[in-house]
């Protein structure tokens, strides 16, 4: 935890009342009082034990170990370093638990929603009208649907979690079957249905054309079909019958299918904020351009032993016939991380097996999961998803 230095206007502010806190501690706007996490923005009341002062739920103290309770960094801070423009309550507290922040990266304890807005860490649309959900026209549980792609009508099959009430966006993953495979069997095999339950968020499985999915020139026999297309019209779908949260949404998969989630990490970085791809590598460059417009935080599993591909990467023959060369899983973290534009050297594996490089543009990660001995793997949903609800667009 920082030291803090409390300004002196707040403290006389505190002492001489109304006059100088109004001037002094700035709301943030209008806000829906809806809100009652820590550092959420407010305009009336906040719950568990919270109070709101300057437009944030959050807790008044005057020693920085009060806060600890609350989140990992918090501080004790003066009401007078508010951002914005009007006036607070007279009678608030004169400092309160928040975190300041010279970049994104000071915001990171408090997980992907939240950015450095002001010097302060933030939720994106923080003193912003909140767009208004759309009628939700899903039903709890699986959801069979199509969309049209061109001329061509694709299948997939969308969940709602049981504690989805469509007053608030949550996020979207989409999670992507092996060759050969099928939105049911992903949905029983990944892990990603059982944990959207429990952590909140909407899952999508796409059905693709030849049980597979066109990368490069791997891996369907049909090579005309536009499977990045209908990972955009999909989510555009969905967005339509559910409140999405846009900046917030995934794409996973296992072999082919975590190839497509690789290959939309190259080319929908527009769309999607991060990517937890299993038991598959990028190729090579000049089979597949990968060349993401923004930086993507990616985090793979990866087995010793995979037969289908080869952990230390190669020449292989895809399904369709295709001569491919797979970069290898430590080529492929080391790419990524290239692209990413990290610096530095990656830390030693966890007892996961998960190497990170931690120091990449934007705040991205590159994590490499390796489990010695093991084959083709779906890897753990739960470390996939801790990484990915860390990271949003911006």
């Amino acid at each position: 935890m920082r030291s803090r230095v409390v300004v002196t206007a707040c403290l006389v502010a505190s002492v001489t009342g109304g006059a100088l806190l109004g001037s002094a501690c700035r709301d943030i706007g209008p806000q829906t009082g809806s809100e009652t996490n820590f550092l959420r923005s407010c305009d009336a009341s906040c719950a568990d034990g919270l109070s709101c002062i300057c437009g944030v739920c959050t807790r008044a103290c005057s020693a920085a170990r009060e806060c600890t309770a609350l989140v990992f960094g918090a501080e004790c801070v003066a009401v007078a370093e508010r951002p914005a423009e009007a006036a607070c309550d007279a009678a608030g507290s004169a400092a309160f638990c928040d975190i300041s922040c010279s970049g994104d990266a000071d915001c990171e304890p408090l997980g992907a929603p939240f950015r450095c807005q002001g010097g302060f860490c933030r939720t994106p649309g923080d003193g912003e009208t909140a767009t208004a959900c759309p009628a939700t026209t899903l039903a709890p549980g699986d959801n069979e649907r199509t969309v049209t792609v061109g001329d061509t009508t694709r299948s997939y099959v969308v969940r709602l979690p049981a504690n989805y009430t469509g007053a608030s966006p949550m996020p979207l993953v989409l999670d992507y079957h092996t060759l050969g495979g099928s939105p049911a069997e992903e949905a029983e095999a990944s892990g990603y249905r059982e944990l959207a339950e429990t952590e909140g968020f909407i899952v999508a499985w796409p059905e693709g054309v030849d049980g597979a999915w066109n990368i490069g020139p791997c891996c369907t026999t049909s090579r005309d079909v536009d499977d990045v297309g209908f990972a955009r019209a999909l989510v555009q779908a969905v967005q339509k019958e559910a409140c999405v949260d846009l900046k917030r949404v995934y794409a996973v998969g296992v072999a082919n299918g975590g190839g497509m989630a690789y290959h939309l990490g190259c080319n929908a970085a527009d769309v999607f904020a991060a990517v937890a791809p299993s038991a598959f590598d990028l190729l090579a460059e000049s089979e597949q351009p990968c060349q993401p417009s923004r930086p993507v935080t990616e985090i793979s599993f990866r087995g010793t032993a995979d037969l289908l591909v080869p952990y230390e990467g190669g020449a292989q023959q895809a399904p369709n016939g295709a001569d491919i060369t797979f970069l290898g899983a430590v080529g492929t973290f080391e790419r990524w991380a290239e692209l990413n534009q990290c610096t530095g050297s990656p830390s030693a594996a966890d007892s996961d097996g998960c190497s990170t490089y931690s120091s990449c543009a934007d705040g991205a990660e590159v994590t490499l999961c390796t489990t010695e001995g093991g084959g083709m793997t779906w890897g753990s949903p739960e470390i996939g998803w801790a990484t990915l609800k860390r990271h949003s667009l911006l």
